[in-house]
């Protein structure tokens, strides 16, 4: 463990691979969860309901999410508590991007100064 609590990186190419579908899931459920806004603006708002079917493959969407999340943060060693508040992130509009931006920054640092 280092002085921030996160375990060192052992299988560096198997991070940058969960890295990577981390950034693309958090993408498409930053995505999916404004469609999800909007659908909800246009039911109950202007009793529209166009988008009625997007709920549940969101849902999905924010599972496969949630795998990712958790597959990062157990390759690269992170504690419960980041995992959960990364796996958080992606219920609040726009959070999900914010932080998949912070992640994705501060794994790639410590990817390039782990030892292959």
């Amino acid at each position: 463990m280092t002085e921030t609590g996160v375990s060192e990186i052992k299988d560096v190419d198997a991070a940058r691979k969960a890295l990577g579908f981390f950034k693309v899931m958090a993408f498409v459920v930053g995505v999916g969860l404004l469609i999800l806004v909007a659908e909800m603006v246009l039911r109950y708002g202007f009793d529209n309901h166009v988008l009625d079917w997007w709920p549940q493959p969101h849902g999905f969407i924010y599972i496969v999410y949630l795998v990712a999340t958790a597959n990062l943060g157990f390759k690269v060693g992170w504690p419960l508590g980041k995992m959960v508040l990364v796996m958080l992130a992606g219920v609040v509009p726009f959070l999900s991007f914010w932080a998949e931006r912070r992640v994705a920054s501060e794994t790639e640092a410590r990817l390039a100064g782990a030892r292959r």
